[in-house]
């Protein structure tokens, strides 16, 4: 009996050294574990353009933008926005159907950090944001988000068509509802200049100064704004000047061939012609 007791321990002290021998010793030099560092957070894709730069350096966004914004107690706010390079803004909007009064606000514009929002800062202290994207402006609420819902798209300015052929050029008047006209006099030419920048139209019907705004759209088509501004001289001889400014109220298109701006009217013959010159 004394023999079985003695091989049982013997048995055991074995299978005991077996087990700790087997067990994986713990590391002499232990790594540390290994931590994660958040990743820094991606821009909303929104924020750029398809080759991954930001609205402010990839986007031509200097220009005019217009749109009816959604009122409230009105028909709707029509809106002129001018974004100038220099980081200055001019701002002119009408209540339609409330108080049809134009109101003009200018001030400064500063970009955020990721080169996607403007924020217009107005001399009353007021602000407004505009997400920035290709030829159009966004309407952003008060906390910098995007309009949602059924009248989300009300809320976008499209940016004003620019021609090269046309704008920031002077043209001379040449011919008037089928007539040919010269000028003895350079002092009285009759011209238009273009501002791309602006939106502006200048120029001289023969006898005034005048100025006032215009709007291009696809298709060549043209039009000039309501009540042109003007000097009000009184000249021995206004068939020219009458004639010139009733071009200007009727026309809805324009051509340019071989340095020759032609003003329609419709599928008309041209009621205006000019040659372009070099100041």
């Amino acid at each position: 009996m004394e023999k079985i007791l003695n091989l049982a321990v013997l048995s055991c002290s074995v299978l005991l050294i077996g087990f700790t021998s087997c067990k994986p010793k713990a590391s002499e030099n232990p790594k540390p574990e290994a931590t994660q560092t958040p990743e820094a957070e991606a821009p909303p894709m929104s924020e750029f353009t398809d080759d991954g730069h930001n609205s402010r350096i990839s986007i031509d966004w200097n220009g005019i933008y217009k749109g009816t914004i959604p009122c409230a107690d009105c028909e709707g706010i029509q809106t002129q926005l001018t974004l100038m390079e220099d980081g200055g803004f001019e701002r002119q909007t009408t209540y339609l159907g409330k108080d049809e009064k134009n109101q003009f606000e200018k001030g400064k514009f500063t970009w955020n950090d990721a080169g996607s929002t403007i924020t217009l800062a107005f001399e009353d202290g007021e602000t407004q944001q505009y997400q920035v994207g290709e030829n159009r402006l966004f309407h952003l609420d008060q906390e910098g988000n995007r309009i949602t819902g059924d009248l989300a798209d009300n809320y976008t300015l499209i940016k004003n068509k620019i021609d090269p052929m046309l704008e920031n050029k002077k043209w001379v008047l040449t011919e008037l509802m089928g007539r040919e006209i010269t000028f003895e006099d350079e002092n009285r030419q009759a011209f238009l200049t273009f501002d791309s920048a602006s939106g502006r139209v200048a120029g001289h019907d023969s006898c005034n100064r005048l100025t006032g705004s215009y709007e291009l759209r696809e298709g060549n088509r043209i039009s000039f704004g309501r009540g042109m501004a003007s000097t009000m001289m009184a000249c021995p001889d206004m068939e020219i000047s009458n004639g010139f400014n009733e071009v200007l109220n009727k026309v809805d298109n324009y051509t340019i061939a071989d340095g020759v701006l032609s003003l329609n009217k419709a599928r008309m013959a041209p009621l205006a012609r000019f040659k372009m010159v070099t100041e």
